[in-house]
C-alpha cells in the first residue's frame, strides 16, 4: 500500500504541473468566500479515487472536492490541491495530499509539492522521510527562537474560524511568524525542521491528515489547542515538541 501511494501522488503531482502551465485556460470558481477552486481540483482529486477503488474497492475515501465514499476499516483523505490560491497565482505553495487511517488511526502519509519537487511520507512506527531521506523535527526548545506558521484566510469569518486572536497573543513570544498557505507544506516544514510549530483554528481532516503523521514520524507532536491528542483534525497544533506546551498555554487562552 506503501508503493501504491508513493506511485499515485506522485502522478497526481504531475498532473497538477501539466494544470499549472496552463495556467490560463484552466476555469477558477468560488466555493466560499475565502475559498477558491479551480478545474484542475477534481480532476486530479477523480484520478486519485479512480485509482484508489480500483485497487482498493471496499476502503472509505474522503477527499475535498467529492465528498465521503463510505467502506471498510480504511479511509482516504485526499486534497487534490492543498493550496490552490497559490496554485492558481503561479505560486510554488501547493501540494497534492493523501493520508490513510486503518481503524481511525493514520498509518500512512504523502504530501507532494511538485512546483519544488519535495515528496514527503510516512509510515506509522517507520519514521518520515523527504525524497526518500529521513528527517526529524528541528532541536529549537524556546518559543524566542522558534519560527512557526499559521493560516490567515479564515481571519475575518467567525468566531470558530478567526485566527486573529491567537496570532495576537502568540506573535510577541517567538521569533517570525510565515504563512504558505498551506496546510500539508506547513506540516511538512514542521517535520523536516524549517518551522518549529504549526497551527490552525478550523483545519479540514483530508488538509492536515498526511501532515500530521509526517509529523509524528519525524519526532513531533500534534494535538488540538487544549494540548489533546485527537483525530478529527478540527484544531490543529502541530510542533516539534519542545515547544508544544508553550504553544498549547499561550492558545488555549484564545478559544
Amino acid at each position: 500500500m506503501k508503493q501504491f501511494l508513493h506511485d499515485i501522488v506522485a502522478q497526481a503531482g504531475k498532473m497538477a504541473l501539466d494544470y499549472r502551465a496552463r495556467l490560463g485556460e484552466l476555469v477558477v470558481e468560488r466555493k466560499s468566500i475565502n475559498e477558491i477552486v479551480s478545474t484542475a481540483d477534481p480532476a486530479i482529486e477523480t484520478f486519485l479515487t479512480t485509482e484508489i477503488r480500483r485497487r482498493y474497492p471496499g476502503h472509505a475515501i474522503f477527499g475535498e472536492e467529492h465528498g465521503h465514499h463510505s467502506g471498510s476499516q480504511y479511509r482516504w483523505l485526499i486534497d487534490p490541491i492543498d493550496g490552490t490560491t497559490c496554485f492558481v497565482r503561479g505560486l510554488p505553495f501547493f501540494g497534492v495530499s493523501v493520508g490513510v487511517e486503518k481503524d481511525d488511526k493514520l498509518v500512512l502519509g504523502a504530501v507532494y509539492l511538485p512546483a519544488l519537487d519535495e515528496f514527503f511520507e510516512a509510515q506509522r512506527d517507520h519514521g518520515a522521510f523527504l525524497n526518500g531521506k529521513p528527517i526529524n523535527v528541528s532541536q529549537h526548545a524556546r518559543l524566542q527562537e522558534s519560527v512557526l506558521a499559521t493560516s490567515v484566510g479564515c481571519i475575518g469569518y467567525g468566531p470558530e474560524k478567526d485566527n486573529l486572536a491567537a496570532i495576537t497573543a502568540i506573535k510577541p513570544n517567538i521569533l517570525t511568524l510565515r504563512n504558505f498557505g498551506s496546510a500539508a507544506m506547513h506540516c511538512c516544514y514542521v517535520a523536516c525542521g524549517r518551522l518549529e510549530g504549526y497551527w490552525q483554528p478550523s483545519a479540514r481532516p483530508y488538509d492536515v491528515a498526511a501532515g500530521l503523521l509526517i509529523v509524528h514520524e519525524a519526532r513531533g507532536r500534534f494535538s488540538d489547542f487544549n494540548g489533546r491528542l485527537q483525530n478529527h483534525y478540527h484544531q490543529v497544533v502541530a510542533s516539534n515538541g519542545l515547544i508544544h506546551d508553550d504553544m498549547v498555554d499561550i492558545l488555549k487562552k484564545t478559544l
